[in-house]
């Protein structure tokens, strides 16, 4: 059964934190109700570690498996079959799984969003929220065909990282890659050769020869070490402090931290306008959009507005009182909540915060592309240097 993170104030005043297992969110609403308790924040629990609970589903068989039930729904064909002729079409074993399960919960007498709500792994807050409202709304195909085009436009966002950090993760490891060969194959044949001449050896070939000998010497512990260090980082982000330090360190970095500010503005802008056209009410789609941002201050950001919100003031100043988001950011939505088409609104923001992520992209490309290059011509000319550096000495020698 999923677990569900909540926090919530008891009668007397004071904060309680916890999990509580139920088959969905309302129905936990529903049990911390009943023991008079006022919600705070309440969502699904993350899995702990490296692994997350149930199987592994793709975004793109998420894609597919909306677009092929709006098409099915919007021609009548009954729920429960539609599923069951697209689980039987699909690739992936796991997504498979996932979605005969559902076919039988909905078969038994669950609704829909219920069925969905029991596999968080496959199906987020967001989609599910969105499914609900399309299923009391009675307009499930529009919705769910409005989800695709949201999942593929995050997907396309997210492609679009990857790829900027790609390349200089590549870059770094060969570098390293080739000091290390260096170091471990290289260096200590030349190290033979200067012990036979007896040569009196310069500070720089000095330092690169005591490196070699060290990792030499060290190459397992250096090895356990770094698995070591990665598997205390990991446990660390995985913890509310860390997960917040971290995503502040993040943010404040020169290129990076502007980059995933924009990307942070498309996001909260694409899924707020998306919840919102679908007829999600606008606490509840802040506070999915909030749990979605992928950053804890901003997320921070987004809760703290949506109080000041829900004791009846405007979106746009709020939003401007974090400090997150631009001021043309906040200049859009106010005008969109007087309009009345807010959602559409935040829909062209996100739209061009899209083409922001793609022109700081390929701006970071340009700049850390010459950078690494440079960086790597440094690293191993220095090496080449200064293991030939008692040769020209020698020579030199030699020819006076």
């Amino acid at each position: 059964m999923p677990q569900f993170k909540y926090k919530a104030r008891n009668p007397e005043g004071r904060v309680l934190e916890g999990t509580i297992e139920a088959e969905t969110e309302d129905q936990g609403r529903a049990v911390l109700r009943g023991r008079k308790l006022a919600i705070m924040e309440i969502g699904q629990a993350k899995g702990r570690g490296f692994f997350s609970r149930g199987p592994r589903v793709k975004s793109k068989d998420i894609v597919l498996f909306s677009r092929q039930l709006a098409t099915m729904v919007s021609s009548g064909l009954a729920l429960p079959q539609a599923i069951g002729i697209i689980a039987e079409q699909s690739d992936s074993k796991a997504f498979r799984g996932v979605l005969l399960q559902v076919r039988d919960d909905v078969t038994s007498g669950n609704s829909f969003p219920e069925a969905l709500a029991k596999h968080p792994t496959a199906f987020n807050q967001l989609y599910v929220n969105m499914v609900k409202s399309g299923d009391i709304g009675g307009n499930l195909d529009i919705i769910l065909d409005r989800l695709s085009g949201f999942l593929e436009k995050a997907e396309v966002l997210r492609n679009k990282v990857k790829a900027a950090m790609m390349y200089p993760i590549v870059i770094t490891a060969v570098m390293l890659g080739v000091v290390v060969f260096l170091l471990i194959a290289v260096v200590p044949t030349f190290k033979d050769v200067f012990s036979s001449m007896g040569a009196q050896l310069p500070g720089p070939t000095l330092a690169v020869i005591f490196m070699s000998e060290f990792i030499q010497k060290q190459f397992m512990v250096l090895i356990g070490g770094s698995i070591a260090a990665g598997v205390a980082f990991n446990m660390f982000v995985k913890t509310e402090a860390g997960a917040r330090s971290w995503d502040a360190f993040l943010l404040k970095l020169p290129v990076v931290g502007s980059l995933l500010r924009r990307i942070a503005v498309s996001r909260f802008a694409r899924t707020l306008s998306t919840l919102l056209g679908s007829g999600v009410p606008i606490l509840d789609g802040l506070e999915i959009v909030a749990k979605t941002a992928g950053n804890k201050i901003i997320e921070e950001a987004i809760f703290t507005a949506r109080g000041k919100i829900r004791e009846g003031e405007e979106i746009a100043a709020p939003l401007k009182a974090t400090g997150v988001f631009p001021p043309m950011v906040i200049q859009m939505i106010s005008a969109g909540q007087e309009t009345g088409k807010l959602d559409a609104m935040l829909a062209k923001i996100a739209d061009f915060y899209d083409q922001e992520v793609d022109t700081a992209v390929e701006g970071m490309l340009k700049l850390i592309e010459p950078l690494l290059i440079v960086v790597l011509a440094i690293v191993v000319g220095s090496f080449v240097l200064a293991m030939y550096m008692p040769m020209f000495a020698m020579s030199q020698v030699a020819g006076g």
